[in-house]
């Protein structure tokens, strides 16, 4: 099979190809690792690869199709992880200078899920420091670029992997999103992914961002690649105290779409907006309406203050959760200081880049004595309002949906010298972390040959629906 043809492949297809053995896991592997040989130096997705540990992780998912064993969906087909996913025998960077050197320890639970399904992990990819930036541009290692044209963002901060599957480097990814960090590069990158539920997902062995908004979710070509990946990697995990199993949940009924009720919120639809990008959008709401589902124009009342919100207790978590780098336990160590505190100046100063410094003096700040009422406490009380207003809505819609984002990809550099621009990105993105229910970006057509993503939420660990409603819609557009 060529390196095109790889390229390609979606889960199922790859997987049905193994199980007829048109295909080996090794052949699979190695096509991909020539097309990662081809583009990645112009694009970045990876901060590393590990083809020795892949092929040998190939090597026994072929032995066991050999054998006759029944196997999973997942098993002999690449896949890339987020450079903040801890993976045993790969350095974590988390994009960052100050875990350069930094060992992981052990799996993170995803991670050992999916070694268990026989996945073959290709490497680690590329995204803002931390995981803090909204177009990977704020990675120690250098910007990844959009394999859809490469002086533009992939987005961020999962940029690398989003990037990785729209390019063909893997079959499909893992990234987390805490702000929009998996639905606005899968949106610029015009691939499908999926922030799921808080704690749907297991968060041990990820890098801490801000605690109460941080989800790991995939990246894939289909939505039906998509929820075989959740299915993988959903559910309790006894290491992380905020993780929900799911099985009961998730038992619907057969899908009707003149069943679905789709909440389209009329703050989502306002100035700023590309009117292209709007276009493309409402024509999606119209095409399922056209087929039988039930649209209803509904209100989120304190959605303007999403943005303002998020930006105030992320940046607090920020600077709780990155004391720990300090030079002292792990990591980058500046020990040339005269006592203890320079140590912890000189080692962060050099550590750390632009943006994350910038989080932690806002969150320090607003976490300060004489602050912490006036903004911290303020900001968790309207993201109490901001909840209610989603389980209003869910009273009488199924699913919400909106754009991803507000326009498509940004060029390089458009947007690095003005923070509160880039902060923007995020503006159709931060609500869901905030209320802590699921949401799902897909394509939904190009502006100027850019994609467009289409956002569809739905109820606290009810992402059947949202599954539902995608793959309906992705066969309706397919079918077009």
């Amino acid at each position: 099979m060529g390196e095109k043809e790889t390229q390609r492949l979606t889960i199922i297809e790859a997987h049905e190809k193994l199980r007829k053995k048109e295909i080996s896991s090794r052949e699979l592997t190695e096509g991909i690792f020539d097309t990662i040989s081809q583009q990645d130096k112009e694009l970045f997705c990876y901060i590393s690869v590990d083809r020795e540990s892949a092929l040998a992780a190939a090597r026994a998912a072929d032995e066991r199709i050999g054998n006759g064993e029944e196997v999973g969906m997942l098993a002999g087909i690449p896949v890339a992880i987020k450079d903040n996913m801890l993976a045993l025998g790969y350095t974590c960077t988390a994009g960052s200078k100050i875990l350069e050197n930094y060992a992981a320890p052990y799996d993170a639970t995803v991670v050992r899920r999916l070694k268990e399904q026989g996945a073959v992990i290709l490497g680690k990819t590329n995204l803002d420091e931390f995981a803090m930036g909204s177009s990977t541009e704020n990675s120690a290692y250098g910007p990844t670029k959009n394999p859809h044209d490469t002086e533009r963002v992939p987005g961020g901060s999962s940029g690398g992997s989003a990037a990785a599957v729209a390019a063909g480097e893997c079959i499909y990814a893992l990234g987390s999103d805490t702000g929009g960090s998996i639905r606005q590069p899968a949106s610029f990158c015009g691939v499908v992914g999926l922030k799921p539920t808080y704690g749907a997902v297991s968060r041990y062995g990820l890098i801490a961002m801000a605690s109460s908004l941080d989800q790991i979710g995939p990246f894939a070509k289909t939505v039906e690649d998509v929820e075989i990946i959740f299915d993988v990697i959903k559910g309790k995990d006894l290491l992380d105290s905020t993780s929900v199993e799911l099985e009961a949940q998730n038992q619907k009924p057969k899908f009707q779409i003149k069943d679905i009720r789709i909440g389209v919120p009329k703050e989502y639809f306002i100035g700023g907006i590309d009117p292209a990008v709007e276009k493309l959008v409402r024509k999606a709401i119209s095409d399922l309406e056209k087929e039988g589902a039930h649209i209803e124009e509904i209100s989120l009342p304190h959605t303007k203050y999403a943005l303002s919100v998020y930006y105030l207790i992320m940046p607090s978590e920020v600077s709780a959760n990155l004391a720990r780098y300090d030079g002292i336990k792990y990591g980058l160590s500046e020990s040339e200081g005269n006592n203890l505190l320079d140590v912890y100046m000189k080692t962060r100063q050099k550590g750390l880049g632009d943006e994350v410094r910038r989080r932690v003096v806002l969150g320090t700040y607003v976490l300060s004595a004489g602050y912490y009422d006036a903004y911290y406490l303020q900001a968790q009380k309207v993201r109490t309002l901001i909840k209610n207003d989603f389980e209003k809505a869910f009273e009488r819609v199924d699913v919400i949906i909106t754009p991803t984002t507000s326009t498509t990809a940004f060029r390089l550099g458009e947007k690095t010298q003005d923070p509160l621009s880039m902060y923007l990105s995020d503006i159709f993105t931060v609500s869901a972390p905030i209320a802590g229910i699921p949401a799902l970006s897909m394509p939904c057509g190009e502006v100027h040959g850019m994609p467009v993503g289409l956002q569809i939420m739905g109820k606290w660990f009810d992402e059947k629906t949202i599954f539902q409603v995608a793959s309906f819609y992705e066969n309706l557009k397919n079918n077009a």
